[in-house]
């Protein structure tokens, strides 16, 4: 853009040449010619639309022009412009005319948007006659008056609007009228040309675009890469404000939010005091999160109360809540903007004019990249990329890039940029926010009462006895009193001996292991909670979790609650509402709230109890059967009427929801249905902005429950009942007061924890957010309580929760009387054994039964078929009670069999399976070689996890034996150790150049099933000896990864990511493992357009290792799900050749394995039962190192009891295999490829129908054949339902490839070579990983000797430059990085510095983009720059010096050193566990302080070692910050601090 607003045709070249060299950051379909959607959004042309219209226009500026997308039958779209003309004149404006159909070329598209072009139209548009002295830019302030109701909308009603209000409007009207018709934008200053498009596509397609004479000051352009939503031609960007690269995550709460908001909206002066109600809803409803972000910026800038800039503040707000360094004016200014509006929160770069502002924002958290220049002649090139233009460097003034939070803004009146905190200041202070704050919010810490209590008098108070009536100091009492309850409630003694005792001694949530492998609720045999129908979303691929422990200075549960004001018209009484420092209310936060009242804030408690005895009235129980009611139902029905009587009717500002009334004769109703269900009537009723909604709840007592509550609408939670049931904790004499408050610690810190999965970092804005999915839930309950959150499987009703609480009721208050002899004080909760197996009858029903445990290993072990098919029997009947397969039956009878002979060898089907990704440390170092060994002698494969592996097992075995615990192994010659997957994880734990290339397949763990949205977790006392080697890690120090996120935060960098892998190792394959969930086949489908030759889906069940045991208990889905819906939409997409589908989760037997291959895979993996063949026997202490037989504890006297053979596993996946054959025969199927995809010879049980519980479950959507969906591209029958076509990976174009023929005499003989004046730009990405991998292969870790092989480049690195670069590379580079410099790093030496003519300072200019040095291992880089945020994230040995770091820097570090010498954000060396830092000049506010210590450099070996490394960086970059420090060195050490962990 022209700062200057000077058009020139250079604006739209540039453009285009960006838009084009950021191809790789869009995506293409099936077709090569069909991309996800590309637009360009440009100031008006106005000169060159004078030379275009056969009409006249009126001045420019005084008349608006949009581009519409049209139906292609000429007599819907007559219909179309005759109402485009209508409500143009409704409004007061008039159509001057229209270019229709607008010039384009659709030779250029490809065949699917060939098939859904629209027929585009140009109106032009300006004020009627009458109005016709009024423009655009003159704002006239709106009449008062209102003229009629808004559905008789006439030109009155809207005098004194201004013309891009009512542009704003015309097109509203539009669209809420006319679903076929889509405004791509309608301005008197901007105009949008978009469409389903490749980037290359769009200056080919619209012939203005390739006009000489078409020129512009502006241009924003956007390529999409679908992931969330299919491609279409009005979801493309930009849209009519904003261009959005990045998730918003928590959508559907905003979507809820600004629904309510309406109502409040409605009469408003911003808009002449007409009505609105013909303008709403704000959603447009297309599908696409930006789309929605939008409409609301739309509506917003419309109003005239606030500018652009403003209302970006607004909706996307920088982290402020734990900023102690933000000046106090600002963070007033956006705790009163919280009080109107929750972030949409999610990974964000968002781009966003309307002519008088340019902008640029970043979300909080910096997780997206947005890198610029400014040049001499006050040109802004902004992109998400250096070296997308061409520029030359002398004219290069600026070089810098977006930080976390913060906006650049171009002020056309001004003509300049103006700085992040200036601008915000001048908002800041436009009024005196902190005076309303301090005068209108309420603070709830400030309203408590004497915090002092005695145990006796909480009890009192949370059974709500008045003081002196009850003896709470009698257990046996309080016992009797409370334990029913509890039961009624759904307590068991697992969960408090398991889950709430942990969090009351140690203030977390307790960890787990071995996973899930107990039934679906919906399955389930014991009364389960509406709570355990749900489970929590999490990201994936689209869209980052965030990292919870290290980056918790982004993250709050700060929440303002209570009555909204109009988002329109910003007053001083719009932040009165109630701050609430935690959801989780003690009882002194609950008591405060009612004494609000004399604050205006009144509070109302609704009963959410009904009589039991109404349950046994025949009259009312026939007349519900009539209706198809039940009481569970109509007493919901009740409370939200109940609930709008007291808002409208009591003037209600908080409403309770109660269960105090329970008891013997009252059942409670659930709190999630009751909060759910007056939380969507309310909304519906626009009432949800009036009121704060607070659960007095018994039933809510695990993480999992509070967050289900936010989830679906609730603003806080008194878990009353919870806390006495604290006081059934064992093993401590903690005060109760104590133990509620460790409990609300760990409750808080879980809370988080859910949230970051899903990449949220403020409760407000998951408040209502339904980040869940239900599984075996029914549509009609959705649709009442939880309307708009994705199910799947329908089935259980209001009839099936209420028999289950009736159930409970039962065991709570049994119909005979306790035996004389029980002693009530030592009466315990009942056990469902839900977390452990119990023998006993009624109990869950578990996967892993001591049983089926033995008999699997009697057939591993003695190689019994009969043994295996009993085996098979017992655990494909207990699949029948807890899995979805276990619901389903072969077709059999209408197939005709063939003879076993004919049906593919066991010896083919067993090359299909591999082991999972147990790391090397959650299991022992037997287990893992075991699991090896024995894959790599049937051809099958086994995973190394994330935890790397030990170097010696790359090469192959002679013949001899091998000691393994208390066994020895017979060796044949060709016997290897090594693992054929190599998993890269967030953790990045021993991946080197040297690992990578000894892979045949690299697996990217975007998810785990166990724990989805979150990373690897190892406990220190297992981080010993070879394993802490191996990991690079300090030994005793316990690793908690990150969450898959520095460079898999979007699906561009997934696709990157795939790139970096295959250039280190062009002939592995590049699988990426993800987990079940509902909308999988669209993230399934971005990631193969990505490049991904393989896809692992897994299941919720699986884990071996360390989680939480709220992530393995709700988190997820099972494979069945995610499996059925990848393969069906992949098929969709004409995908499904390109990729080799695998599934894992509690895989056991061959019908398993066949029901797998039904519903999509073509391979599959198995970890658990691996593991049992081995001699796991499921004692569920992995985590603890006390495994009892050797397979997972680092301890060397429990390694010792290991008794594994790999014959033991060969044995086991035959028998498998052989199952698997013997089913095919009876299916009449031959070759197992013949079997994808065939659900078509799958049904339902008919006995199905027999149990209330799954009388309802539908399996219609899970078994649609993928070959009878609808696709307008091509005949899906035809289409391949496995993988036949390798993917392109386009490699023999590849820089690489050249620099490796010039490099020919180094490779082959060691011979110093020593390139120069190799240009590069940003399409050049993952440069050196192929050379590295050439080196690598042949030399092995020691790479080359230092300095024989060095490449200059001059330009603009793509990403991943130096990608796993081997030793003995030094790459040098002229100019500046993109993202990923240094992943990897190997052993390498990087040397980067600007260009000798660039004027501007090194120390002040942007050199390196995010995350450089990721997961650094050896090697050094040398930037004379600033590097961006995130940098040497997961060091693990390599040596860094670079002249300033952003957000983040040194996270995660476990070796290596790096040195800055300037400037630092936040949050620095956060996890830090190893390394030494060295910082110049540190603020110490922004060093993370948790795991390190700073001190001045006094050690003789760091002052030597840190002088050296300056001299190099100087001798390498010439660094003048450098060569300053070296000159007055005496001088210089003391403003020096090196960051070293507490235990150094």
């Amino acid at each position: 853009m022209d700062m200057g607003k000077k058009p020139s045709r250079k604006t739209l070249t540039d453009a285009r040449d960006m838009v084009v060299r950021m191809t790789h950051r869009g995506a293409k379909q099936a077709h090569e010619d069909d991309g996800d959607g590309v637009g360009i959004m440009i100031s008006i042309p106005d000169e060159y639309y004078r030379t275009c219209c056969t009409f006249t226009l009126p001045p420019a500026g005084s008349y608006g022009v949009g581009n519409l997308f049209m139906p292609p039958q000429e007599d819907k779209r007559e219909d179309s412009v005759k109402l485009v003309e209508r409500m143009a004149r409704k409004l007061g404006l008039q159509v001057i005319g229209w270019r229709a159909p607008l010039p384009v070329n659709s030779l250029v598209l490809g065949p699917y948007a060939r098939t859904t072009e629209p027929f585009i139209a140009q109106v032009y548009v300006t004020l009627a006659e009458e109005e016709a002295p009024d423009s655009a830019g003159e704002e006239k302030k709106p009449s008062k008056a209102r003229v009629g109701g808004a559905l008789r909308m006439s030109p009155k009603e809207f005098q004194g609007l201004n013309l891009e209000t009512r542009l704003f409007l015309l097109r509203r009207a539009v669209a809420l009228r006319d679903r076929e018709v889509f405004v791509c934008s309608l301005s008197s200053r901007t105009i949008v040309y978009k469409g389903q498009f490749k980037p290359s596509q769009l200056f080919e397609y619209y012939l203005d675009l390739k006009a000489e004479k078409c020129t512009a000051f502006l241009a924003i352009v956007h390529s999409r890469f679908s992931t969330n939503s299919f491609p279409s031609w009005n979801r493309a960007h930009p849209f009519r404000r904003i261009a959005h690269n990045g998730e918003i995550n928590t959508l559907a709460g905003n979507r809820n939010s600004i629904r309510t908001r309406e109502a409040l909206m409605n009469d408003t002066s911003a808009f002449g005091g007409a009505q609105l109600d013909a303008f709403f809803p704000v959603d447009e409803d297309i599908g696409s999160d930006s789309a929605l972000l939008d409409n609301v910026v739309e509506l917003l800038l419309a109003a005239g109360t606030r500018d652009l800039a403003e209302v970006i503040m607004m909706v996307i707000p920088e982290a402020w809540q734990n900023a102690d360094r933000m000046e106090p004016e600002k963070k007033a200014f956006y705790k009163y903007l919280s009080c109107v509006m929750e972030p949409w929160d999610g990974p964000a770069l968002v781009c966003f004019t309307d002519g008088i502002q340019f902008g640029a924002t970043l979300d909080r958290n910096g997780l997206r990249p947005g890198r610029f220049y400014i040049t001499k002649d006050k040109r802004l090139i902004l992109a998400s990329e250096v070296g997308v233009v061409d520029v030359p460097q002398e004219e290069v003034q600026f070089k810098g890039r977006l930080r976390p939070g913060r906006m650049l803004l171009v002020d056309f009146s001004e003509g300049k940029l103006i700085e992040d905190n200036e601008l915000k200041m001048r908002y800041a202070k436009k009024q005196p926010y902190a005076s309303f704050l301090q005068t209108h919010s309420i603070e709830i810490k400030d309203r408590l009462d004497a915090e002092a209590k005695t145990d006796a008098a909480l009890i009192e108070e949370l059974l709500d006895e008045e003081p002196g009536s009850f003896d709470a100091s009698d257990t046996t009492l309080v016992n009797k009193r409370v334990l029913p309850l509890l039961t009624y409630t759904g307590y068991t003694y697992e969960k408090v001996e398991m889950l709430m005792a942990p969090m009351v001694k140690t203030g977390a949530e307790p960890l787990g292991s071995m996973g899930q492998d107990v039934a679906l609720a919906c399955m389930s045999r014991m009364p389960r909670q509406p709570f355990d129908y749900f489970f929590q979303l999490f990201a994936q691929a689209t869209n980052p979790p965030i990292d919870p422990i290290r980056e918790a200075n982004v993250m709050s549960l700060t929440c303002p609650v209570g009555p909204e004001k109009s988002l329109l018209e910003p007053s001083p009484e719009a932040c009165r509402r109630v701050f609430l420092d935690s959801p989780i209310l003690d009882t002194r936060r609950y008591n405060a709230l009612f004494g609000l009242e004399a604050d205006g804030m009144p509070t109302v408690v609704l009963d959410m109890t009904y009589g039991l005895s109404e349950t046994k009235s025949r009259a009312r129980q026939a007349d519900r059967a009539t209706r198809g009611n039940n009481l569970l139902k109509e007493r919901l029905d009740q409370i939200c009427k109940e609930a709008e009587a007291a808002i409208l009717g009591d003037g209600a500002a908080i409403l309770v929801l109660s269960h105090r009334r329970a008891s013997q004769s009252r059942v409670p109703v659930s709190s999630l249905l009751a909060v759910g269900a007056v939380h969507q009537d309310l909304i519906a009723k626009k009432l949800r902005a009036k009121v704060a909604l607070v659960v007095e709840a018994a039933d809510a007592h695990e993480i999992h429950h509070f967050c289900c509550l936010l989830g679906f609408g609730c603003d806080a939670i008194y878990p009353y009942l919870c806390y006495l049931s604290l006081l059934r904790v064992r093993g401590t004499d903690m005060p109760l007061s104590q133990r509620i408050e460790n409990f609300r610690k760990a409750s808080d810190g879980g809370i988080l924890k859910v949230m970051s999965k899903m990449g949220i970092s403020c409760l407000q804005s998951y408040k209502g957010a339904q980040l869940f999915q239900a599984v075996g839930m029914d549509k009609e309950v959705i649709a009442k309580c939880f309307t708009g959150c994705k199910f799947v499987l329908n089935g259980a009703g209001f009839n099936i929760f209420e028999m289950d609480a009736m159930e409970l009721h039962k065991m709570a208050f049994p119909d005979r009387p306790q035996p004389p002899l029980v002693d009530n004080e030592v009466e315990e909760l009942e056990d469902f054994g839900e977390y452990h197996f119990r023998s006993i009858h009624e109990t869950e029903i578990h996967m892993n039964t001591p049983d089926v445990i033995y008999k699997m290993q009697e057939a591993a072990r003695s190689n019994s078929g009969e043994a295996y098919k009993m085996f098979s029997t017992w655990q494909n009947k207990i699949t029948e009670q807890t899995e979805i397969r276990g619901q389903l039956e072969f077709l059999s009878e209408e197939c005709d069999p063939i003879d076993i002979s004919e049906v593919e060898p066991a010896v083919e089907i067993v090359k299909r399976f591999c082991t999972g990704a147990a790391s090397f440390g959650s299991i022992s170092d037997e287990a893992h070689r075991a699991m090896a060994i024995a894959m790599n002698r049937i051809g099958g494969k086994s995973n190394t996890g994330e935890g790397g592996e030990d170097p010696m097992r790359f090469t192959h075995l002679e013949k001899g034996e091998f000691e393994a615990g208390s066994v020895k192994w017979d060796i044949v010659n060709g016997d290897s150790f090594r693992s054929k997957i190599k998993q890269v994880a967030s953790g990045r734990f021993g991946v080197t150049a040297e690992y990578l290339a000894n892979a045949e397949e690299l697996q990217i763990k975007l998810a785990q099933g166990a724990k989805p949205g979150e990373g690897g977790e190892l406990p220190g006392y297992k981080v010993i000896g070879k394993i802490a080697e191996t990991r690079k890690a300090t030994p005793g120090v316990g690793l908690i990864s990150p969450p898959p996120h520095h460079d898999m935060y979007s699906i561009e960098d997934v696709a990157q990511l795939i790139k970096d892998l295959k250039n280190a190792n062009p002939s592995a394959r590049i699988s990426v493992k993800l987990v079940a969930r509902l909308g999988i086949g669209v993230i399934a489908s971005g990631v193969v357009k990505g490049k991904a030759d393989h896809l692992t889906i897994s299941g919720m069940s699986g884990g071996t290792g360390a989680a939480k045991w709220g992530s393995i208990k709700h988190c997820g889905l099972p494979w069945e799900i995610g499996l059925a819906e990848t393969h069906q939409t992949l098929v969709l997409n004409g995908l499904r050749n390109r990729v080799t589908l695998q599934t894992d989760g509690q895989v056991r037997t061959g019908r398993d394995v066949v029901i797998a291959a039904m519903l999509g895979a073509e391979e599959i993996a198995m970890t658990t039962a691996p593991l049992i063949t081995l001699g796991c026997i499921m004692m569920r202490k992995c985590h603890l190192n006390t495994c009892p037989v050797g397979v997972a504890t680092q301890d060397p006297d429990l390694r010792k009891k290991f008794t594994g053979q790999p014959e033991h596993l060969i044995n086991y996946l035959f028998m498998v295999a052989e199952e698997a054959r013997e089913i095919m025969a009876s299916l009449g199927i031959k070759k197992f490829n013949d079997l994808i995809g065939r659900t078509d010879l799958l049904r339902p049980k008919g006995y199905l129908k027999d149990n209330p519980k799954t009388a309802d479950l539908d399996f219609a959507d899970l078994l649609k054949p993928a070959w009878t969906m609808e696709n307008s591209m091509s005949n899906i029958a035809d289409m391949p339902m496995y993988c036949c076509e390798p993917q392109d990976h386009e490699l023999a174009h590849a820089l690489d490839q050249s620099l490796i023929s010039r490099c020919a005499p180094a490779l082959q003989d060691k011979e110093k070579v020593h390139l120069k004046g190799i240009n590069i730009n940003n399409v050049d990405r993952s440069v050196g990983g192929i050379l590295s991998f050439e080196v690598s292969k042949k030399f092995g870790a020691g790479g080359l000797p230092e300095g024989t092989l060095h490449v200059s480049f001059i330009g603009s690195s793509g990403q991943s430059f130096g990608n796993f670069l081997a030793p003995g590379i030094t790459f040098e580079l002229e100019g500046d990085a993109n993202d990923y410099i240094g992943k990897g790093l190997s052993g390498g030496t990087l040397i980067v510095y600007k260009p000798n003519q660039a004027p501007y300072a090194s120390h002040d200019a942007i050199i390196a983009g995010n995350a450089a040095l990721y997961g650094g291992t050896a090697g050094k880089a040398f930037f004379a720059g600033i590097a961006a945020e995130r940098f040497a994230v997961r060091n693990s040995g390599a040596t860094a010096v670079c002249e300033g770091v952003g957000d983040h820097g040194c996270e995660y570090m476990t070796r290596g050193t790096v040195i800055v010498l300037g400037q630092m954000g936040s949050n620095f060396a956060a996890g830090m566990s190893g390394g030494i830092a060295f910082i110049l000049d540190m603020e110490e506010a922004l060093c993370n302080k948790a795991s390190v210590h700073l001190e001045g450099i006094v050690e003789e070996e760091d002052k030597t070692l840190l002088k050296d490394l300056i001299t190099e960086h100087q001798k390498f970059t010439g660094s003048k910050v450098a060569s300053d420090l070296l000159a007055k060195w005496a001088d210089s050490l003391p403003l020096c601090l090196g960051a070293k962990t507490l235990s150094d």
